[in-house]
């Protein structure tokens, strides 16, 4: 866990490596930002102190012809009085005055401080200006000492006489607002790494549930498809995890069992397969057997084998055949598709079906105007291979066979019942599996191969179609083909 921590690559570190960085950068702006907002603060509050003070001295201290040229009319004559001493010789304090004509007059008495000046223009501007409580200007001595001065102008409302000039040194309030910034910056650090020390367990434990899907997953093969992951950890985005990860495990499994399914019924149908060629292929070499040992100078014997051994291959031959149709069904695309009429393809096989059913009595019932779309040929095997099944179920002489079409839905339905032997219920879900068969014997004597259903499920399915059978053991079957109606 510590090694995976440390890891610059993991999860873990970069979560905390970022929220420190976050941390840092939130703090980084709170102290730029408090910076500038005390030094505001302390440089107002500075020259408010010195505006009240400015204030709070007598105005006839600064009156007269030094100052304004003359006395107001009606006021008593100027007293050129001192400036008091505690203000007069505060430390660390410029003084100078302006009269109306922008004069300058340094009234300073600290030997370390002199009063900054404006130029007599400047001046003039600030007696036409009226006073305002906090304004303040950053200015440099001669000395190139940086101050905070503040500007007074004396006199009545309207009838200014002077300007009281003060300022102070800036480097106190400086060295006050960088002892604040270093008191924030120790906070912050301790701040940082208290965070880091409280971060680090709680990270981990957060993480917690992450690091289980992970064993899970290292854990998660072919032999355990079918375990899942709890989805319920208390946190969102790992429970989405989950079950993402269980839908996969789901549908791995899915194809996993449906490949087992594909590899069993490909055994069996290669077994079935070869179990079927052995059979005629067998008989075909007892009889050439049976030639080879004398048969051949035997006229009736000689017609009889050739006759079987013909009947053989024909059988052979229609299950070579039927076994490419089945795999050419099985890989090639869906054929191009046009609109069919069922009616007149169904009437179009009317005597095709008649001499398939020989003595047995065929009936046809067949509405008109059932549009489909697909391909003619392969709807028109189906329903050979149906008919044919019919035929081979039911007696020559009693059989009876029916086709009917008719719409249900929005679905065209081709149903083909008969009299027949019927088929037993455990038959019918295995009734379309390649080389079924319910009654084996009869239908080798009659030359099936046991693929006839499994081809026409096929083609029905070309067609995005279904097909059904019912059937009740010794009363017969119907075997139902549905499509979907052309629009």
């Amino acid at each position: 866990m510590r090694r995976s921590l440390l890891a610059p690559r993991s999860l873990r570190f970069q979560l905390l490596q970022r929220s420190l960085f976050v941390m840092a950068a939130l703090l980084l702006m709170i102290g730029i930002l408090q910076y500038v907002l005390m030094k505001d603060f302390q440089y107002k509050n500075k020259a408010e102190a010195l505006e009240a003070q400015l204030i709070s001295l007598p105005h006839d201290w600064f009156g007269g012809k030094p100052f304004g040229g003359g006395s107001l009319p009606g006021s008593l004559p100027p007293m050129q009085l001192p400036i008091p001493a505690p203000f007069y010789y505060q430390p660390g304090l410029s003084l100078a005055s302006i009269n109306l004509e922008g004069e300058f007059t340094d009234l300073s008495r600290d030997e370390e401080l002199n009063a900054p000046q404006l130029s007599a223009g400047q001046y003039k501007e600030l007696l036409k200006q009226p006073n305002q409580r906090g304004a303040y200007r950053i200015l440099t001595d001669k000395k190139g000492t940086q101050q905070l001065v503040v500007f007074h102008v004396t006199g009545p409302p309207g009838h200014p006489d002077g300007i009281i000039q003060a300022g102070t040194d800036t480097a106190s309030l400086k060295q006050i607002l960088i002892t604040q910034l270093a008191i924030f910056i120790g906070l912050s650090v301790l701040a940082l790494a208290a965070g880091l020390w409280l971060y680090i367990p709680l990270l981990r434990r957060t993480l917690g549930p992450l690091s289980s899907v992970v064993q899970k997953v290292g854990q998660t093969d072919a032999a355990n498809l079918n375990e899942r992951l709890p989805v319920n950890q208390g946190q969102q985005e790992i429970d989405q995890l989950a079950v993402a990860f269980n839908g996969m495990l789901e549908r791995l499994d899915l194809s996993f069992e449906a490949e087992r399914q594909t590899t069993e019924r490909m055994r069996r149908f290669i077994a079935d397969a070869s179990h079927e060629l052995r059979t005629p292929l067998t008989s075909i070499h007892g009889f050439i057997e049976v030639l080879l040992r004398g048969a051949a100078s035997n006229p009736d014997q000689l017609r009889s084998a050739l006759t079987s051994m013909q009947l053989e291959s024909k059988r052979i031959n229609k299950l070579v055949e039927d076994l490419l149709l089945l795999a050419k069904l099985d890989q090639a695309p869906s054929p191009e598709r046009i609109e069919i009429r069922l009616d007149k393809l169904l009437q179009e096989m009317e005597p095709q079906l008649l001499l398939l059913g020989g003595t047995r009595s065929v009936s046809l019932r067949i509405n008109p105007g059932i549009q489909v779309s697909g391909h003619p040929d392969q709807l028109k095997q189906a329903v050979l291979n149906l008919f044919l099944n019919a035929v081979q179920h039911t007696d020559p002489d009693t059989g009876s066979l029916s086709l009917k079409l008719y719409t249900e839905a929005d679905e065209a339905v081709i149903a083909v019942s008969d009299n027949g032997s019927g088929i037993a219920a455990e038959h019918l879900p295995h009734l379309f599996e390649r080389f079924y068969r319910s009654e084996s014997s009869r239908t080798r004597k009659s030359g099936g191969t046991g693929l006839g259903l499994a081809i026409t499920q096929s083609l029905v399915a070309k067609h995005h179609g279904t097909i059904q059978v019912d059937s009740i053991e010794g009363s017969g079957s119907t075997f139902r083909i549905r499509l979907p109606l052309h629009p």
